[in-house]
């Protein structure tokens, strides 16, 4: 008596599946494993779940086809297996927004929130629906830019979801860890802690349909940089930096981080701000007190965009103290902001064509 797997294939397909009226063959439940060894065969049945009602009939019929088809003499040996289960894709975060914009530094104090604040309202000056997320777990500024500090966080249900409501201001929807912190105390917070209240403010706040979604991301690089493209596919980062070398150099080291082949995020620009000194009674007047043009000469360096040069002007930090952002002022530097707006709506648009979607980023240990 000769066996080979074609035979004992052949007369496996005489039995039917009674779940679905095909024969095992067809049904695609007969493994790639078929064992022939003298006159013993084993070989396994796949079934969709272990706790299939048909499975010990289907194998005693598979081991009573072989004896009939081939031989009552051929050992059988059926073994039932289940199928892995297939994992449901996750749901896409935020799927309502269209391009996520993260505002980077390198160090603290170049202005990275004042910029993201300004870029937020100038945006929505626009037209265009934004949202912004201060996710500085170390200095969560932008609730005091936006005149919002006391502001109370309210939860409503979405479609079976009960979902944190951003506060809306300047046409901006705005929400900080600032919101879940005593403002009067220092913020202690440990990595795990700090990444799952951002992943709260991303994952379970309605942010409903919007065209940019900027992150204010804490200066340096830290787990909350990692903690957030790992939780969203960022579309691209707008870096910050001043003129002063001290600055560019941690510039360089977060656009690395950016730019490393295990975290991969476009880079939209670079805005150097505090370009210059400007009197308000005197605009045309530039004095460079923090260096001059350094900001350019990184661009050119490391190939990225200059998306613009904001002056140094007193009254962009009495309108963040007053909770009142320049960008909504007719002014040298409300002008400047609504020129980055453009800039980064244009460097958004330049990415999309030319790159594929991004998908967050899957690090590996």
């Amino acid at each position: 008596m000769q066996l080979y797997p074609a035979i004992i294939t052949e007369a496996l397909a005489t039995v039917r599946y009674p779940g679905n009226g095909k024969n095992l063959v067809e049904a695609q439940m007969v493994e790639d494993d078929i064992r022939i060894d003298g006159d013993s065969v084993s070989f396994s049945l796949i079934f969709d779940k272990p706790t299939d009602p048909f499975m010990k009939s289907v194998a005693k019929a598979a081991e009573a086809a072989i004896h009939t088809r081939i031989s009552p003499d051929v050992k059988v040996t059926v073994n039932t297996v289940s199928r892995k289960p297939v994992p449901a894709a996750a749901p896409p975060v935020l799927p309502g927004v269209k391009n996520i914009v993260g505002v980077s530094s390198g160090k603290g104090g170049v202005g990275k929130s004042t910029v993201a604040a300004n870029l937020a309202v100038a945006l929505a000056r626009e037209g265009y629906r934004v949202g912004l997320l201060d996710a500085d777990i170390f200095g969560p500024s932008v609730p005091k830019m936006f005149g919002i500090e006391d502001e109370q966080l309210f939860i409503h249900e979405v479609d079976g979801r009960n979902l944190i409501i951003p506060v809306e201001r300047y046409g901006v929807k705005v929400l900080s860890i600032g919101f879940l912190v005593d403002k009067e105390k220092a913020v202690l917070w440990r990595g795990s802690m700090a990444s799952n209240a951002l992943k709260q403010l991303i994952v379970e706040a309605d942010w409903g349909e919007l065209d940019y979604f900027l992150i204010d991301m804490p200066p340096g690089t830290s787990d909350i940089h990692l903690t957030l493209v790992q939780t969203l596919g960022m579309t691209g980062v707008v870096v910050v930096t001043t003129p002063q070398e001290v600055a560019l150099a941690d510039a360089r080291k977060g656009i690395a981080m950016f730019m490393d082949e295990k975290v991969s995020v476009p880079i939209l620009g670079l805005v150097e701000n505090m370009a210059y000194f400007t009197p308000a009674e005197h605009p045309d007047e530039r004095y460079y007190i923090f260096g001059r043009e350094g900001g350019i000469r990184l661009a050119e360096k490391l190939g990225v965009r200059l998306l613009a040069q904001v002056p140094l002007v007193a009254s962009i930090a009495d309108s963040g103290d007053a909770g009142e952002p320049v960008a909504m002022t007719d002014s040298v530097t409300g002008h400047a902001f609504a020129h980055l707006a453009h800039e980064v709506t244009d460097a958004v648009a330049e990415r999309n064509a030319t790159l594929p979607p991004t998908h967050k980023v899957e690090l590996k240990h």
